[in-house]
């Protein structure tokens, strides 16, 4: 038994050793690089192994940029990395789904279009009636929408996540678990981590006190640290942009994002279609190109999608599969306004869960 304990505990020190990739094993170290001494602090029960971020390579590099490039303080820079954790937790939450399990959309809108967050997002419209009309006004963003993201998110600021975003980051950004796309994964994290600390510097706040969730994001509506500082706006006058303690600010804030990633005032969502399953048809090569509405709607008929006269020729659409276990899959043209939400986050399921969403809570109001 004790010989087993000794190899799992070299087989953990191995694999964490390869991912870190700490700085003792460069054998050539920029000039400007500070080799930081390690930390001997006495470890807690629940902190995972080789948690001393000063010592990882990629971290290393992290510092050298934040300070040499947006002039942070190297030194302040190292004793931050040192407080930061690796959070096994963060990694076992972002591995994807096993491949052979079925997408099912019916699932996965029951999840979101129930009775106790009917009555929170009839609740949330009500107090803040006036601020999601200040919206529309301002970006041309439906109220509903804003209620229905708000809603899937994280329940009206009921569920906003209690990690801490450096850590989540740090552990993203360098332990991203072995996927297909972990090379893409981890510079995106890596970005969003840097993100932090210059989103910190603007508003004169400790990098180590944003909490959210296990993937970064905070707030009421779930911004990352970049879509924070590119998209966010203090919708309150308060001087401040705090969107995990203010709903004005939430609100405008995914109005102001909506708006930038192309939102069309006045223009519909989504209608649905039906397609045509003979061998010559070619719609299937029209859904996943990119998450942009560019095809209009005589490309689709000429695909073998089915259309209804309601649907405008005048605008362009993209083909949406919403796969529904052993159920047939369900079609649908999703305009320009569906794919901005889509961009909020980069899922046909999440998209088509806000619109249902919100007209729910809509429908809901309607009848107190």
């Amino acid at each position: 038994m004790k010989n087993l304990r000794f190899v799992s505990f070299l087989f953990s020190f191995l694999a964490l050793s390869i991912l870190a990739t700490p700085l003792h094993a460069e054998t050539k170290k920029s000039s400007k690089r500070h080799n930081p001494k390690a930390v001997h602090e006495s470890k807690q029960v629940d902190e995972p192994e080789f948690t001393n971020f000063t010592q990882w390579r990629g971290v290393a590099d992290l510092i050298d940029e934040l300070s040499d490039q947006h002039g942070l303080q190297r030194e302040t820079l190292n004793a931050q990395f040192s407080k930061v954790h690796y959070l096994e937790s963060v990694v076992k939450l972002i591995n994807p789904p096993p491949p052979t399990k079925l997408k099912n959309w019916t699932v996965y809108r029951e999840r979101f279009i129930e009775p106790t967050r009917l009555r929170a997002g009839a609740a949330f419209w009500k107090k803040h009636e006036a601020v999601l009309h200040r919206a529309q006004t301002e970006f041309g963003v439906p109220a509903e929408i804003i209620v229905g993201i708000l809603g899937v998110e994280t329940m009206y600021g009921k569920m906003t996540g209690n990690i801490r975003v450096v850590d989540a980051l740090a552990t993203l950004a360098f332990a991203y678990p072995p996927t297909a796309n972990r090379d893409a994964r981890m510079k995106y994290f890596r970005d969003e981590l840097k993100q932090v600390f210059l989103l910190a510097r603007e508003n004169d706040m400790d990098p180590l006190g944003f909490y959210g969730s296990f993937a970064g994001a905070i707030g009421l509506p779930q911004f990352m640290p970049g879509s924070i500082r590119r998209f966010a706006v203090d919708f309150d006058g308060d001087g401040k942009i705090d969107l995990r303690n203010s709903p004005a600010d939430a609100i405008g804030s995914i109005a102001s994002f909506l708006s930038q990633h192309g939102w069309r005032t006045e223009e519909p969502l989504i209608f649905p279609v039906k397609v045509s399953h003979q061998t010559d048809a070619t719609w299937p090569g029209m859904i996943g190109q990119s998450l942009e509405a560019k095809f209009t709607r005589e490309e689709f008929e000429q695909a073998g999608v089915t259309t209804s006269s309601d649907i405008p020729a005048a605008i362009s659409y993209g083909l949406v599969d919403l796969q529904d276990g052993e159920r047939p899959t369900l079609y649908w043209l999703g305009t320009t306004n569906f794919f901005a939400i889509a961009q909020y986050n980069r899922s046909f399921f999440y998209a088509m869960t806000v619109i249902e969403l919100g007209k729910a809570v809509r429908q809901h109001r309607q009848r107190l």
